[in-house]
């Protein structure tokens, strides 16, 4: 049967009425739509659970349009029917059954939703013991569950509130995502948002770090192995990491790493959706999203032979670049204080808050390792912290600063280069960015005014104390 015969099929109710009919009876709503995603018949009841008016008509729109996260159009992509599946129309919850349609020669032709939206008491027993199947897969390691979602990327500031939109878009398109961004910027929590956002939250969410894997285990680890593939193999084969993550999301950190030897069966991967394990000679066909991350130029390494050009532009599809955190100054408090409190919760530490000063130090640090370093240096505080709060050289103001930064973050790299008798901080390069800087009268001044309590002093500067030393020092001479 055509997709216009399936057209026709559906659209002339007074041949086919008593089928209409049954289905009609038989739930709360039926929809079918053609190879082309299009709608071209919806029931009544269907109709009114989506509160459409009466003189609106959905046939020969796609259904994306009017169900935005409507997974038929994977229904007819695999050919893979979706049962007892939830879904909410209108602030009611529904259990939705997704078959495909086919013609006589076996091919997908469209598919067939049914909506059940009052049966959800009858199928807790079921719901129940799908809950306790999946505990005991995650027990067992066999099923990989996302932690994050794109709610958990804190922050408010124009950067940040685009990738959300940019992420949350993207999550609907069923294609693979190459994540770009410095080391310790959230590319896998993005990941993870991104999955659980998308129609394969329900599927397992499957990472691993290609930097962290020998280069002997990539193809093993990756596509499997067959029994006795190599010395030390497992007897009954290994499954991989492309397996289990079918039906769901694969992430792969650190993409440029791979191997460029692996890099070509991970294009066929992409363009076949099918792998093949090591030492064997079977293909298993895999449904899977492939989101793929880097902190490097993987057009530089292309063009310096080091990543295949045909697997980066394949990768390239819809990339999405997280900002680094010296680009996202506003989001700082908010991050500290949530990183704060996650941080005491885990090690049940004695609650502390930050200071003013540590606060605007926070803002005005460059953050070479971004949220990573961000939380490592929240985490000395909190075992360094004397007082009950948190204070800039507990969080390590003291430290050398790196000597060269990134490039395009915004603050002149001259001003925290260090050498062995001076220190320049980036308090004091605020400082001196605002035009407050001091000669040595008023910095004599307003010691005076602290009655030459240096520490009070530093603090109404909202510099360390070893910066006002530095100063001091230079100024006396």
């Amino acid at each position: 049967m055509t997709t216009n015969k399936l057209s026709e099929f559906f659209s002339n109710q007074a041949h086919y009425g008593a089928l209409l009919e049954q289905l009609t009876s038989a739930c709360q709503g039926s929809m079918a739509i053609d190879a082309d995603l299009k709608i071209i018949w919806i029931s009544q009841a269907y109709r009114q659970l989506l509160a459409l008016p009466e003189s609106f008509d959905p046939i020969g729109m796609p259904v994306d349009q009017l169900l935005p996260h409507s997974q038929m159009p994977r229904v007819v992509q695999t050919g893979k029917p979706v049962f007892v599946d939830l879904m909410q129309i209108n602030q009611r919850w529904c259990v939705v059954n997704r078959l495909p349609l086919r013609d006589q020669a076996g091919r997908v032709i469209g598919a067939l939703g049914l909506i059940f939206h009052d049966d959800l008491d009858s199928l807790q027993p079921l719901f129940d013991k799908f809950a306790r199947l999946r505990r005991q897969f995650e027990k067992e390691n066999l099923l990989r569950v996302s932690r994050y979602a794109l709610e958990d990327m804190m922050g408010q500031s124009p950067a940040i509130q685009q990738i959300k939109r940019q992420a949350l878009r993207a999550a609907q398109l069923d294609t693979t995502l190459l994540l770009l961004g410095e080391t310790g910027t959230g590319k896998e929590l993005l990941a993870q948002g991104i999955h659980q956002a998308s129609p394969r939250r329900n599927g397992p969410f499957v990472g691993i770090n290609m930097a962290a894997l020998p280069e002997s285990l990539v193809e093993a680890e990756l596509f499997g192995s067959s029994a006795g593939a190599y010395t030390g193999a497992d007897r009954k084969g290994r499954i991989g990491k492309v397996q289990l993550a079918d039906g769901g999301t694969l992430f792969l950190d650190e993409i440029a790493e791979m191997p460029l030897t692996m890099q070509a069966k991970l294009l066929r991967v992409l363009q076949e959706r099918e792998v093949e394990a090591l030492g064997s000679n079977q293909l298993i066909k895999v449904d899977v999203r492939i989101i793929a991350a880097t902190a490097k130029d993987l057009f530089t390494q292309v063009q310096q032979g080091l990543f295949r050009a045909d697997l980066y532009y394949r990768l390239n599809v819809l990339p999405i670049e997280l900002p680094p955190l010296r680009q996202r100054q506003g989001d700082i408090p908010l991050l500290a204080q949530h990183l704060l409190k996650q941080i005491q919760k885990q090690t049940s530490l004695p609650a502390l808050a930050l200071s003013d000063e540590a606060i605007q130090w926070l803002e005005h640090y460059p953050w070479p390792g971004n949220i990573r370093e961000l939380r490592n240096r929240l985490e000395r505080a909190c075992v360094m912290a004397e007082g009950a709060k948190i204070s800039p050289q507990d969080l390590g103001s003291q430290d050398p600063m790196p000597v060269s930064l990134p490039d395009n973050q915004g603050i002149s790299t001259e001003a925290f280069t260090h050498d062995a008798n001076t220190l320049h901080t980036p308090a004091e390069h605020l400082f001196k960015s605002t035009r407050h800087a001091l000669d040595s009268q008023q910095l004599q001044l307003l010691l005076l005014e602290f009655k030459g309590n240096r520490a009070a002093t530093a603090r109404h500067l909202g510099i360390s104390r070893a910066t006002l030393y530095n100063w001091l020092n230079r100024l006396s001479k």
